[in-house]
Parts: C-alpha cells; structure tokens; sequence
C-alpha cells in the first residue's frame, strides 16, 4: 500500500544489511534479496512516486470508477519496463513455442508487486502493455515485426492491449471464438465482438484474435483503434477494478493489412504459449494486492485502540495477521519460483495455471481477513482495505477462472483432459 507506515515490533524484519529493505513485512523471508542494488533503486523510484502522486489519487477515483489519467505519462517516464541503469545483462531466452523471455524476470516480477501493493488497477493497466500486449509481440509477432514494434512497445510509443474475451466466450474461448477473420486481396476482414478489454480506449491498436474462416485456426491482428468498423464502449457498473477502464469493443467489416497480422500465430495452440506468461504476471498480481492490504491491516490495528488497548494487541487479531502473512510468504514463494524457471525458458501451462490458481485463492482469504481485523471501517476507502478487497474478485476470474487453472494442472497430474467437450 502506498503512504502506509508501519514502525517495526518486537520481531519484526530487520533492515537488510546497507539500506531499508522495500519490504521488511510483508516480505517475510526476503525474497527481496534476489534483486540486484541497481533493481532496488529502481523499485525505490516506483514506490516513491506511487507513495507521492498515485496514492493521494486513488481513493477519489476509485469511487468514481475513473482512471487517474494525469498519472499515465509519469509512470511511462519512470522507465520501468527495461530501465537503463539496470546494467545487467538481460540476454532474452526461450523455450520452442514460448516466445523469448527476459532473463531479468525477478525485477519484473516485483514491478507487478509493487504496482499491486498500491492498486489493482495500476497493476492492470501496467501489465496491459508490459505483460499483455509485449507478450502478444514477443510470442506473435515474426523477427521482422518484432524488430519493427518491440521498442516502441518498450518505450509506449505504440501502446497496445490484447484482446481475447468476448462478450459470449471466457473460459471457453480456446474452442468458442467466435470473431472471424476473412482473407479478402492482400489483406483480412474481421467481424466479432470483444469484452472486458482494459485500456482500449487510450490503446494505440487492438491485438485482436479471431477465427479465419477458410482453415478455422486463430489468428491475431493489429488493429487500429480508431479504424473504420471499430466501435468502443466503456462497461460501466463494475464493484471490481473500479478504476481501470474496461470495454466492450464491437468489430464491422473492419479491413486489416496481411503486414499487420502477427505472423506466428496460426492456431490456439500459439495463444496458449502466450498464457503461459501472461498468468505468471497475474500470479504475481494477485501476490502484491495480498501485500497491500496486509501492510494497511497491520498500520490500522497497531494504531486503533479498543477496551483500551491498541487492536494488534489482542490474540485473535494475531493469529489473522500471521494467516495473512503465511499465504502471502506462500504466493510469493511460487511466483519467485515460476519467474525463475520462465527466466530458464521452461516454460509449462500446469505452472503458470498452479500460480494463478494457488495465490488467488490465498489472496481471496487474506483480503477477507484484512476487511475482518480492521472491522466496521474496512468498508470504508479511508483505509485501502476496501479497494484491496473489491479489487481482487476481477483478479480472481481474469487470466483463467479457478476452476479452469484447476484443471489444467489436473490434466497434467493424470493425463485425463476433465474440461466438456
């Protein structure tokens, strides 16, 4: 969470050796000390800007369900996404069908973190292009169009979202897409609807997937926002991710060019290689919104006094916090460990379905239990407990329902598919 500050108890984790360490408490066995002093500092940046000008923000355009728009240039400008004091090498690797990922993967993971630690929905939207739309390059596009788009997707120059769901296909979409793409001269035609796609409406172009009509396989496109046929409607009356700017976007006859299409994707298969990396960031998501509101649980019962003692004073209000403490020192452990195999390029749908499942469902108990210890007031945004806990019902379902990642990591343990068929 951003402006909370807790001072440390009897027991508490101590500073790491030279400087403060980011996350004394909710990071309990200092998964920290992975990163690099050089990735530190630049986390350090993240936080104090998100501490400074994000925070103060958030509360007021949470309940208006507005994004805090001022706040999209800065971030951008804060160099995040391959920040150039990190001299480290960052050689790319990959696994066949993967796509290439940066060997840099544990500062990337906690840049998710710390975003969702202050909000859902800055994470969101972060990852919307430096999880969603780079992965949709990395895995999609060919080395041409790589060349080509990667670094303006780096520096936002070309600003992207992915586009998948539809209005009538969620957990189903691997078989039910129903948007169709029509080779028509040297370019496609597509028709279709998409839903829930966050950050279309400030997206440069659309990485639509759709269904060709002559082979019945999956492609992808980029599409221009502002294209012909290309019709955005803001989805208003969410109580989740309030902030974050979701539309339903509808496409009529809408012409792309054969140079727009992402050339190495040709079937559902070369999606799911996508999936893959892309539920390791909602993993870590979900990870940092368990840090969040613990971290503002804890600065509430340390402060708030009841029967005239202060509320984290009481045994019951201890053993909630030592639960929350456990599933977020359990999440993080996965998804430091998922990073790591990715940054070898090992890349397996039953580990990213494992981490998505596992930590969103801990995040789902450790947000109920901060709203419990801070009581009457954890309804309120006064103190961010609220957002942490709205916020994660929209985490829980995207990126792959429960059910779905439970059975992708069920097929992998029996060799039996259970989804219908």
């Amino acid at each position: 969470m951003g402006t909370t500050t807790v001072e440390p108890s009897v027991g508490a984790m101590p500073p790491g050796e030279g400087q403060e360490r980011l996350y004394r408490f909710s990071d309990f066995y200092d998964a920290e000390s992975l990163l690099t002093d050089s990735e530190r500092r630049v986390l350090g940046r993240l936080r104090t800007f998100l501490d400074e000008k994000a925070h103060p923000l958030l509360a007021d355009h949470w309940e208006r369900g507005e994004f805090p728009t001022e706040l999209a240039q800065p971030l951008i400008d804060l160099d995040l996404m391959e920040p150039a004091e990190l001299t480290e090498p960052a050689e790319p690797t990959g696994a066949p069908g993967a796509g290439r990922v940066p060997a840099r993967g544990i500062y990337q993971g906690f840049r998710i973190f710390e975003l969702a630690r202050t909000d859902a929905s800055l994470a969101t939207w972060y990852t919307s292009q430096a999880g969603l739309f780079r992965t949709a390059i990395r895995v999609g596009a060919s080395e041409a169009q790589q060349q080509e788009w990667m670094p303006k997707v780096i520096d936002f120059s070309l600003k992207g979202v992915f586009s998948l769901t539809e209005p009538e296909h969620g957990s189903d979409i691997a078989g039910g897409l129903s948007t169709t793409a029509r080779r028509e001269g040297d370019g496609w035609v597509l028709d279709g609807a998409k839903r829930w796609i966050g950050g279309a409406s400030t997206a440069d172009v659309l990485a639509v997937f759709a269904r060709d009509v002559a082979d019945g396989q999956v492609k992808a496109f980029l599409v221009e926002r502002e294209a012909p046929g290309v019709a955005l409607e803001k989805i208003h009356g969410k109580t989740s991710l309030r902030m974050m700017q979701n539309a339903h976007i509808t496409l009529t006859g809408v012409r792309v060019p054969e140079a727009m299409r992402l050339h190495n994707v040709n079937s559902f298969r070369d999606v799911a290689a996508m999936l893959r990396a892309m539920r390791s960031d909602v993993a870590w998501i979900a990870t940092g919104i368990q840090a969040g509101a613990f971290e503002a649980a804890l600065a509430y019962v340390n402060e708030r006094q009841q029967f005239g003692r202060s509320l984290g004073s009481f045994q019951l209000v201890q053993e909630k916090l030592a639960r929350m403490l456990g599933n977020i020192t359990s999440s993080l452990s996965l998804v430091v460990r998922l990073t790591e195999q990715q940054a070898k390029g090992i890349y397996r749908d039953q580990d990213s379905a494992l981490a998505k499942m596992q930590t969103s469902l801990l995040m789902r108990e450790t947000v109920a239990l901060a709203r419990e210890v801070v009581g009457g007031n954890g309804i309120t945004l006064d103190t961010d407990v609220a957002r942490f806990h709205a916020d994660a019902e929209a985490v829980y379902s995207y990126e792959g329902t429960h059910e779905i990642n439970a059975l992708i990591v069920g097929r992998a343990l029996t060799g039996e598919s259970a989804f219908t068929r």
